[in-house]
């Protein structure tokens, strides 16, 4: 066998070999090898798969004229096992078929087909254990890396095994993090030994120290290299010096064994490396368009250049571009446009398209509109980089300056889409050429505002939205008014760094536009948010009611926009100090995000149910959540601020809490986005509270609270501002944090607003005018799902009973206080009402049950697992829902029975 005859590679053996044995254990393997060009990475793919006897191996190989061919190298990988499809969830079946262009439908979430591609390994692994080898893996299509890295990081309990090659160098973000193997040249032993197998007679010493040495013990090149040399050369060391890359060292050799080939044969090995799929019949077809005969291979494969039997293989990627790059731009045309001809429009209309377009000489309207339906179906496919890339060719192939334009927009729409920021700006420039209407030019000035918002230029967003918003007024009144209040969420995420051209500058431009004589569901938020930054917080109430009972109406359907916007309606939610209106938003929010899929929104409502379960006592949910928000982070890139995450170690008091807290601060400031930076203060404010230090807590709490148009954070943290100047004996510095929560509270009318000013009017009053308000406080409270403000609002009232001298009654306040906390695990808070109640002579029992014991042992996936177990999901309904494989659940929930000491699923239910 193959594997066999490998020289020098024992370590990279034997780290494959462990590949194979996790594999058959059930012990998920990835391995990305990494390594130049022609260094063995691929003999290393057949040592491994000749190696994995009793298990089914399958196989794809990365190329580069596909690369915008969405899920091209993914369909290859999972061609023999669709087989198994009908064993996947309903939406992860159907998303894998249309990626494949199986069936039709809407743009599936990339992420869906990640889930997809992961159950379908998995059933396939259950009857044997599966390994995936990929080679060439830096040429996949943008669609089918992102799919098969999401599938890397999910595999635990499964016998699945994935290896990838990859050439160096490594860039793409999507490869970190992996175990890695790093293949280097052959020792000079090897490399040696090798040489000698492939020279026929005796080399010169120091030619042959001299070849070993300059291909670094590349194998690849140590047995093509000597090929180019003349037998003078070899005996006397007359090789030409040659400064370029050795991966151009070794194609230049390739292309001139090519050169020296009978013209139809060169014509044939260009034909086969114009068509990456190795389609012999189509190559066929092609050849016969061109006038070549099928015999005209043989050259080719006695050269060992080419074998054709049931697929087309070229005997290393570098002979393919080798080939290709090498020939004449009319010959590649003429190999294209024969191509296109070959291939049935009806069965593989893209393919043909693309031939078309890499065969045109010029523009060519018949071809940039076969593109453009192209782009249309890559779309659909959930493609975004191959919609790009039809769009960008069907651009350049467009007679019309008029229509060219259009295109052009459409393509950087597209490439916005798909990441390409740098992409959509260069076709913006094309798009705003040619003879176009004010619309058109509108519409490219709002294009590159997104651009800049969505690559991260928080601060030069705003403006530029806020323009393109008063551009297309007169144009499109309800693209306008989106367009002003897709400026208002972007000033929000400025905060404090938009200045003078900040959120009220912007809502009072957008408070003058015209409304719709139809208004949408958007209209109402756009008018709230509008109100409150033009009007003032009295005056948002009424229209933020109307657009949160919109927004929480269950009439069918929803919008297209609802959930684009459902995130900034929970955020008038918390404004509003209405936890009833938060929690039902952000869960109809939750519930559609999952039904369609859309991981672009998760993490945002995601964020909103982990702050609410916080502030609900419920740490360990909130923790579970963050779990979840991380693992769609770890699958998308996405990188929002880590709100969750520093507000859970506060709530905590975790030792590296501010630590973190100080991090994100540092984070905040260098996106600019205010908004972090204030919520990052209150976190530190509510962390220093819980300590009782109460100084570093006012000095936090005035930063979190100077800018009051961050709402939200800044809202939040005026409770903290109160309560640490009040007990730092500085009660002037909580006087205008009183007003403004006073004013919110009162105007809102929510029992969660009345019952936190409640408390902090207890905080600044004495007698019986503090006793009252902690009392209103305490019962506004408990009609609300706030546990941690009921719980606080115990604490001080029972330290307030204590300084009375009123031990009796203030030890029923501190024991409740103490239970919230700890059940919630808020151990600094606990932890301070235990000290007062050690203060007033009482002893506390600090065991606990052994079952509570045991969930707080449960790591966060895993205490997430047992909540859904216990809620009556199946295996593969949790799997779906949190993009692991039923083999890692299973594996999971057995780690869950052992830690709890249960042994059914019965037990886990509330």
């Amino acid at each position: 066998m193959g594997w066999q005859r490998l020289r020098g590679r024992r370590a990279e053996s034997a780290r494959l070999d462990h590949v194979v044995a996790g594999v058959r254990s059930g012990d998920g393997q990835v391995l990305v090898m990494r390594g130049e060009a022609g260094i063995g990475k691929s003999a290393l793919l057949e040592y491994v798969a000749g190696r994995a006897d009793g298990c089914r191996v399958a196989r794809a190989s990365g190329v580069e004229s596909e690369m915008e061919v969405p899920f091209a190298g993914l369909h290859q990988l999972c061609l023999p096992l669709l087989g198994l499809s009908d064993r996947l969830p309903g939406p992860q079946r159907g998303a894998l078929e249309i990626a494949f262009g199986l069936s039709g439908g809407g743009p599936p979430d990339r992420f869906l087909i990640g889930a997809a591609t992961l159950s379908l390994l998995s059933a396939a692994s259950d009857r044997e254990p599966l390994l995936c080898v990929v080679d060439d893996a830096q040429w996949l299509d943008q669609a089918s890396v992102q799919t098969l890295t999401f599938v890397g990081r999910r595999l635990f309990a499964d016998r699945i095994g994935l290896v990838f090659a990859l050439r160096e160098p490594v860039t793409a973000p999507e490869w970190s993090g992996f175990p890695e193997l790093p293949v280097g040249g052959l020792a000079d032993e090897h490399a040696g030994s090798l040489l000698d197998s492939v020279v026929p007679g005796r080399l010169d010493a120091p030619v042959r120290d001299r070849i070993v040495a300059e291909t670094r013990g590349n194998p690849l090149a140590l047995m093509e290299l000597p090929r180019g040399l003349t037998a003078a050369q070899l005996a006397g060391g007359f090789e030409r010096p040659d400064t370029r890359p050795l991966a151009s060292q070794i194609e230049q050799n390739f292309a001139l064994r090519v050169q020296a080939l009978p013209q139809d044969t060169q014509r044939l090995l260009l034909t086969a490396a114009a068509e990456p799929v190795g389609d012999v019949p189509l190559l066929v077809r092609a050849l016969v368009l061109l006038g070549v005969p099928m015999n005209a291979v043989a050259p080719a494969e006695a050269a060992g250049l080419i074998d054709i039997a049931a697929r087309v293989r070229f005997r290393h990627p570098l002979v393919r571009s080798a080939t290709y790059r090498a020939a004449d731009p009319a010959d590649r045309r003429a190999a294209h446009q024969a191509l296109a001809e070959a291939i049935d429009p009806e069965l593989d209309p893209d393919r043909r398209a693309w031939h078309r377009a890499q065969g045109a000489d010029g523009p060519d309207e018949d071809v940039a509109a076969e593109l453009v339906s192209s782009a249309d179906r890559a779309q659909r496919r959930g493609g975004m980089a191959a919609s790009s890339a039809f769009l960008q060719r069907a651009t350049e192939l467009t007679p019309d300056p008029a229509t060219r334009s259009v295109r052009a927009l459409a393509a950087a729409q597209a490439s916005l889409a798909a990441g390409a920021f740098e992409t959509a700006l260069r076709l913006l420039n094309t798009a705003g050429q040619g003879p176009v209407d004010d619309l058109h030019q509108a519409r490219v000035n709002l294009m590159r505002a997104q651009v800049t918002f969505a690559s991260g230029h928080s601060l030069e967003a705003p403006p530029l939205l806020l323009d393109a918003a008063r551009r297309l007024e007169p144009l499109d009144l309800g693209l306008a008014r989106d367009t002003y209040l897709n400026a208002l969420a972007a000033a929000q995420f400025a905060g404090r760094f938009g200045k003078d051209r900040g959120i009220a500058y912007v809502a009072g431009a957008a408070k003058a536009v015209p409304r719709l004589a139809e208004p949408r569901k958007r209209d109402l938020l756009y008018d709230a948010v509008a109100t409150l930054f033009a009007d003032g917080y009295p005056a948002m109430v009424a229209p933020a009611r109307d657009a949160m009972t919109a927004f929480e109406a269950e009439n069918g359907t929803p919008e297209t926009d609802d959930l684009t916007w459902m995130w900034l309606t929970a955020v008038l939610a918390v404004n509003l100090w209405d936890d009833r209106s938060w929690d039902l938003l952000t869960a109809r929010h939750l519930r559609i995000a999952r039904e369609v899929g859309d991981l672009n929104q998760l993490p945002l409502v995601l964020h909103h149910r982990v702050m609410l379960s916080l502030f609900g006592g419920e740490l360990t949910a909130g923790a579970a959540l963050l779990a979840e928000v991380k693992t769609i982070h770890d699958a998308t890139g996405a990188d929002l601020a880590s709100y969750g995450e520093i507000c859970l170690a506060a709530w905590r008091g975790q030792t590296d809490a501010a630590a973190l807290i100080a991090a994100s601060l540092d984070d905040s400031a260098a996106r600019g986005e205010g908004g972090a930076v204030s919520f990052a203060h209150m976190a530190n404010a509510l962390l220093h509270n819980a300590q009782a230090q109460y100084q570093t807590a006012l000095t936090s709490g005035l930063a979190a609270t100077a800018y009051p148009a961050e709402l939200g954070a800044s809202s939040w943290a005026l409770p903290e501002l109160i309560e640490a100047a009040s007990r730092a004996g500085r009660p002037e510095a909580a006087a205008e944090g009183y007003g403004r929560l006073k004013e919110q509270a009162e105007a809102t009318g929510t029992d969660w607003g009345l019952g936190v000013l409640a408390r902090a009017t207890g905080l600044r009053a004495d007698g019986r005018a503090a006793e009252a308000a902690y009392q209103e406080g305490i019962e506004r409270l408990s009609r609300t799902r706030m546990r941690m403000d009921l719980a606080r609002t115990h604490l001080v009232y029972g330290e307030w009973l204590r300084r009375e001298g009123r031990r009796q009654d203030a030890r029923g306040q501190l024991r409740m206080a103490y239970k919230l906390f700890s059940e919630a695990g808020a151990g600094a808070f606990a932890e301070r009402a235990a000290r007062e109640l050690a203060a007033t002579g009482e002893v506390l029992d600090e065991r606990r049950t052994a079952d509570t014991t045991g969930r707080d042992s449960l790591t966060p996936q895993e205490a997430r697992i047992a909540d859904l177990a216990g809620a009556g999901l199946t295996n593969a309904e949790i799997g779906a829902q949190m993009f692991l494989s039923q083999h890692t659940v299973e594996w999971h929930l057995r780690k869950v029975f052992a830690k709890l000491g249960i042994t059914s699923r019965k037990q886990l239910r509330p």
